[in-house]
């Protein structure tokens, strides 16, 4: 026997295996793509944290159905923050590290998703379909950021654009005092200016508080014919009845991270009236290929909102640039798919992206509560 030949063929294989090992992606084997999320699952918005997760499940549940992404099975690893930025970000340690995933998605927050990139950045971890549309996630463009729904700046537009030119201009904002509250605010500021006005009170709550008498009888006392509300659900719930207590009647309006469901829960017949910006589509719609898939895989575990829906579209969007990525997945080549995602329609909601922006829509349009707790466009 030829011991040489042998010893190189022995080598020959442990290089092949060991360049294997080498070459495998973090979070990727041959049968499962690991996927880490860290959303709210406790205190005053969990909510949204449990939708956006009902989402993505959704989805993956699907995709694992049908055999997969090129057979491996998508698994979604999530973390309770709690809506705190400290816990995010020990999260996103734990998810990157400890259990090593793949790419992170669907997180909730701003704050939050601000804390996590200062983990995720510098472990080139993408991070797709946050739940928020602060522009600390838009400007300067960062290449491992992709945002799936319209900024709040954009959705203010939409907002001021519209009561603006029914005359009104008295116009308060109450706002989270974090990085959430403080883009929208800054988003109305800028849209008031763009039309030679401004914000005639802002008065701000902390995170995770619901102490809002001070900032009802601040903003009472100036009188507005709207007021512009930037925060989730349960302080802006009490907000209104507060206000309404202290004798005043402005428009109420407020964005996309409310929670439109949860409010409506909130509030009761109180809601009516209140108005809601969207950056999905309507989930009751039955025009919109990507509502009836949707609807259809929700049957029997939950009702339809617009939160999950988000979840569920951010998770068909990533699915999306996975397979295009191919068989030898890398998250260099996710990205790389991604940015040559230009109008991808995912069923009646498209988004694109490119090598130099990562913000897939625009899409906004109005709605407002009814009596009975319905949303009506």
């Amino acid at each position: 026997m030829n011991w040489k030949l042998v010893v190189r063929g022995v080598v020959g294989v442990l290089g092949v295996v060991s360049s294997s090992f080498v070459m495998a992606e973090t979070g990727v084997s041959d049968s499962t793509i690991l996927v880490g999320q860290s959303v709210p699952l406790s205190g005053p918005s969990q909510e949204l944290g449990s939708e956006m997760k009902l989402g993505i499940q959704l989805y993956f549940d699907q995709v694992n159905s049908q055999g997969g992404i090129n057979g491996r099975k998508l698994e979604l690893k999530v973390l309770d923050d709690g809506y705190e930025p400290e816990r995010t970000a020990a999260n996103t340690r734990q998810l990157i590290g400890k259990e090593g995933v793949f790419s992170l998605l669907g997180f909730v927050g701003t704050p939050t998703s601000v804390a996590a990139l200062q983990v995720s950045n510098p472990a080139k971890v993408p991070f797709v379909g946050a739940f928020t549309g602060a522009d600390a996630l838009r400007a300067p463009f960062n290449r491992y950021v992709f945002n799936i729904r319209a900024s709040y700046a954009e959705e203010c537009e939409r907002i001021v654009e519209q009561f603006t030119s029914l005359n009104v201009k008295r116009i308060a904002v109450f706002f989270q005092n974090d990085g959430f509250g403080k883009a929208v605010l800054s988003g109305v500021e800028r849209a008031m200016e763009k039309r030679g006005l401004q914000v005639i009170n802002s008065t701000a709550i902390e995170r995770n508080s619901l102490n809002v008498a001070p900032a009802a009888k601040a903003i009472a006392a100036v009188r507005p014919d709207m007021v512009i509300m930037a925060v989730p659900y349960k302080p802006s719930a009490a907000f209104i009845n507060a206000i309404r207590g202290e004798g005043a009647a402005p428009q109420f309006y407020t964005v996309s991270f409310v929670g439109p469901q949860a409010l409506a829960k909130e509030l009761g017949p109180n809601g009516a009236g209140v108005g809601i910006s969207q950056v999905m589509p309507f989930p009751w719609s039955i025009n919109a290929p990507i509502v009836r898939e949707y609807q259809k895989l929700l049957q029997g575990k939950a009702e339809p909102s617009y939160v999950s829906l988000e979840g569920f579209i951010a998770a068909k969007v990533f699915v999306e640039g996975v397979k295009r990525a191919g068989k030898d997945l890398t998250r260099e080549k996710l990205i790389g798919a991604m940015e040559g995602m230009h109008s991808y329609d995912t069923g009646g909601y498209a988004v694109s992206f490119g090598p130099n922006d990562h913000n897939g829509s625009k899409f906004v349009e109005l709605t407002v509560l009814r009596r009975d707790g319905k949303i009506m466009r």
